[in-house]
């Protein structure tokens, strides 16, 4: 794959806080990168640099562009966002005007006349002349994200983009999100809280204490920083038994856990315990289990 952003160094500091401190990774085009990180990691300053919000003290960003010179931050910003969409966590929409007027209004801003094209693709043509601030979350964040591809950006930035949504708003979300990357070619650039979201990703990034500290394929990632375990109901004698085989385990309840390498593992523990276990479930380790891993457990306030 051809990297469409290239990000070398990139450093912020406040006075004596570093927020960023010299971070390098690479996106690919057409890929869905998630940036992770807990809060205060500096995921939002990153973004921020990336969009041409804030000026990085140190380091570069380029921006590749098909038989052309790259682009630039802090030399090109202009045509950088010409280029770039972003959906932030708050919305920049009126919620006095219509989901029409709304949009008509930022298409105005890029030269552009009629949207209707646009709105029909994200499927909100039967709520065009609602007022914005009537519409759901889901629908919100749809309009949200047709305001960001007015322009025909080549990259996407989607901050948290389903946050507070039911699993139904997330779905559809989501859905329109995989609808335009196939359509569009779009690149997709993703902070989520919700690991599940990461696990859709092409390429992951974790970021904790303004440092890369993980990056690969969700696949990697898992099998890097997480276990499977395996999940025990049985006779009370059945902890006892784990014991003796040497198999440290902890009780949540009725069942009883025990970390494995693999599922095969998990079976020949079954085997050898039969008689005593009345039912098992092996559960596979996750994003969730990546992310607590890598950042810790504690909570985070900013």
């Amino acid at each position: 794959m051809t990297p469409i952003i290239e990000v070398k160094d990139l450093s912020k500091t406040y006075g004596s806080l570093t927020a960023v401190d010299h971070v390098s990774f690479t996106v690919e085009q057409g890929a869905l990168f998630a940036f992770l990180g807990p809060n205060g990691a500096g995921k939002s300053t990153t973004i921020s640099m990336l969009t041409t919000i804030l000026a990085p003290v140190s380091g570069q960003v380029a921006y590749s562009i098909i038989d052309e010179d790259p682009r630039l931050l802090g030399q090109d910003d202009a045509d950088i966002r010409s280029r770039i969409g972003v959906v932030f966590q708050d919305s920049l929409l009126d919620k006095a005007l219509t989901v029409c007027e709304n949009l008509e209004t930022r298409a105005r801003l890029y030269g552009l006349t009629g949207v209707n094209d646009l709105a029909s693709s994200l499927q909100l043509d039967e709520i065009m002349s609602q007022k914005y601030g009537t519409l759901s979350g889901g629908q919100r964040r749809r309009v949200d994200i047709a305001r960001a591809l007015l322009a025909t950006p080549e990259i996407l930035f989607l901050d948290e983009p389903t946050t507070g949504l039911d699993p139904q708003s997330r779905n559809l979300v989501w859905e329109t999100i995989d609808a335009l990357r196939q359509r569009l070619g779009l690149t997709v650039f993703l902070t989520t809280h919700y690991m599940e979201e990461a696990e859709r990703a092409d390429q992951v990034t974790v970021i904790d204490h303004g440092r890369i500290i993980a990056e690969g394929t969700p696949d990697a990632l898992r099998a890097a920083h997480s276990h499977d375990r395996l999940r025990l109901r049985g006779r009370p004698a059945l902890g006892d038994a784990l014991t003796a085989a040497g198999l440290p385990w902890t009780r949540r309840q009725d069942v009883i856990e025990v970390d494995v390498e693999s599922g095969f593992q998990a079976l020949d523990i079954v085997d050898a315990h039969r008689a005593m276990i009345e039912d098992f479930e092996v559960v596979h380790g996750d994003m969730d289990d990546v992310f607590l891993n890598l950042t810790g457990t504690s909570l985070r306030e900013n």
